[in-house]
């Protein structure tokens, strides 16, 4: 059985992660985090470097910071992306992927709602798009590198997935 890209979740860590880095759902994500990165580069550089000169100063500092804080999310994104698809095309171990300085740390400015009034509707659409994807990246690093959970949390949750399909005429 297989649940987005993930093996049983009886099996725990390195097996989890070598089954994600080869899935579609990675390769899906990996598109869809390079394109959210190229698309925000191209607005930044273009269309939104115009629309900030014709801000209010208030909110021309409103944008700059916001711009510096999706900014810094995309480059961890794409950081974390571009570290899985080395261990997918077998240019890194996935024991070296799976080093805390590879890891998405828990960021403030990720889970902060900052202010948004007056930015460029275009900005506000790429920045909930870069939370939604960081916020997405974050729980699968959460789940493909973290050992916290005890035992008995992964068998319950194993128990409650075997139920389901079994319920759901799965196998």
């Amino acid at each position: 059985m297989r649940i987005m890209g993930f093996q049983d979740s009886e099996e725990a860590g390195a097996g989890g992660a070598e089954s994600f880095v080869q899935s579609e759902l990675f390769a899906r994500t990996f598109r869809e985090g390079m394109a959210l990165v190229e698309e925000t580069a191209n607005y930044l550089d273009g269309e939104g470097r115009d629309a900030s000169k014709h801000l209010s100063r208030d909110v021309a500092l409103t944008y700059a910071g916001a711009s510096m804080r999706l900014t810094t999310q995309l480059m961890q994104i794409a950081s974390w992306l571009l570290v899985l698809r080395a261990v997918r095309e077998g240019e890194m171990v996935l024991g070296e992927a799976s080093d805390a300085k590879y890891r998405l740390t828990p960021s403030e400015a990720a889970s902060v709602k900052f202010k948004t009034e007056g930015l460029p509707e275009r900005l506000v659409a790429l920045i909930d798009a870069a939370h939604q994807l960081y916020s997405r990246i974050s729980r699968l690093d959460r789940e493909l590198f973290t050992q916290e959970k005890s035992d008995d949390v992964k068998n319950d949750a194993a128990a409650q997935q075997r139920a389901l399909l079994k319920a759901f005429g799965g196998r």
